[in-house]
């Protein structure tokens, strides 16, 4: 099997998916100051890389996820390359807001999902695994099988692998921190002596900065 962890860390490097900046972090939306931000929406404009990450997840989500017959993905960075692993696995698709739409028919999930449906989510990266798993909440409380969910890359925290762990929902991704780190240190992005801050960060992500 090609190393997902070392090629989607290079992916995400080359098309500027990834950002770093130690020294003039980032704010998420949770309030976390970071020295690193991730949009895994860049790799769609990218041909190649966007095939490579869909093959990767099928080949993967195949194996780790038997009998699985649709994909779900969750809105809105998880929408398009749901549906391009749907496609490539030849499965039934449909996306997934972690909260109901506020207008119109305030739908959560839209698409056609059959009530016998082995679902695998599709998610773009996995930081705390909370929005994420709302999705599986919701399709569970309606009676859905969820086998498990699938994701582009994950900064690996403790907290996710819990939250994950509690809801007891399987998950795989095919790049992470680490190894992402590992590359942008071998193609010169960040300086050794970056290091530090950012495994201060990775260890106490909520109160760093």
């Amino acid at each position: 099997m090609v190393n997902s962890e070392a090629k989607i860390a290079k992916i995400l490097l080359e098309t500027n998916a990834i950002k770093l900046s130690p020294d003039n972090p980032f704010k998420w939306s949770s309030g976390w100051n970071s020295p690193i931000y991730c949009d895994n929406r860049t790799v769609l404009s990218y041909a190649s890389h966007r095939a490579d990450i869909k093959r990767m997840l099928s080949t993967q989500i195949a194996e780790q996820f038997k009998g699985v017959d649709t994909i779900i993905g969750v809105a809105t960075a998880g929408i398009a390359m749901g549906a391009l692993v749907a496609d490539e696995m030849e499965l039934s698709y449909a996306y997934c807001r972690p909260e109901p739409k506020a207008h119109g028919l305030k739908r959560q999930l839209e698409g056609k999902v059959d009530k016998n449906a082995k679902i695998v989510v599709l998610e773009d990266l996995i930081s705390t695994g909370g929005s994420s798993l709302k999705v599986v909440e919701y399709l569970r409380a309606e009676g859905y099988n969820v086998l498990g969910m699938a994701a582009i890359f994950t900064y690996g925290f403790q907290i996710a692998d819990d939250n994950f762990k509690n809801a007891k929902c399987e998950y795989l991704t095919l790049g992470n921190y680490s190894s992402m780190i590992k590359e942008a240190v071998t193609r010169g992005y960040v300086e050794e002596s970056d290091l530090i801050k950012l495994a201060e960060w990775r260890e106490n992500p909520a109160e760093w900065g």
